[in-house]
């Protein structure tokens, strides 16, 4: 079955289990990502930098989803783009509104929500 995004469900067993690879995958890495940014002195890893790791690994693991046919999840799609709004703004030190930004997108997920999903049947 297809979702919005074009990508379909993990129907098949191969399907269900490279899903289960990815999500996997994307753990792995964030854990990979977290222990080697904490290891190194704060003061040699520039502002931002944990953010913008988990923003790519999160977009890519999104990524390959789709391009895999498996469904794309919209939760992690949307932190991976929060994350790399924050890790941008920290390395130009631009200070965004990060409570604000994400009531605004929960708000219009929300609002946008029904008619996607009504669509989609």
């Amino acid at each position: 079955m297809a979702n919005v995004m074009g990508a379909l469900e993990p129907s098949t067993s191969r399907e269900a289990t490279l899903d289960r690879r990815l999500h996997d995958l994307g753990w792995g890495l964030l854990f990979i990502l977290t222990g080697a940014v904490s290891l190194v002195p704060a003061e040699q890893v520039p502002e931002g930098t944990w953010l913008l790791g988990v923003a790519g690994i999160l977009l890519g693991v999104n990524a390959l989803r789709l391009l895999s046919h498996i469904r794309v999840s919209g939760f992690s799609l949307i932190l991976g783009l929060l994350a790399l709004a924050a890790g941008l703004s920290r390395m130009l030190g631009v200070d965004l509104p990060l409570l604000a930004i994400c009531l605004l997108a929960i708000g219009v997920s929300l609002v946008v929500k029904p008619w996607v999903t009504s669509s989609a049947h």
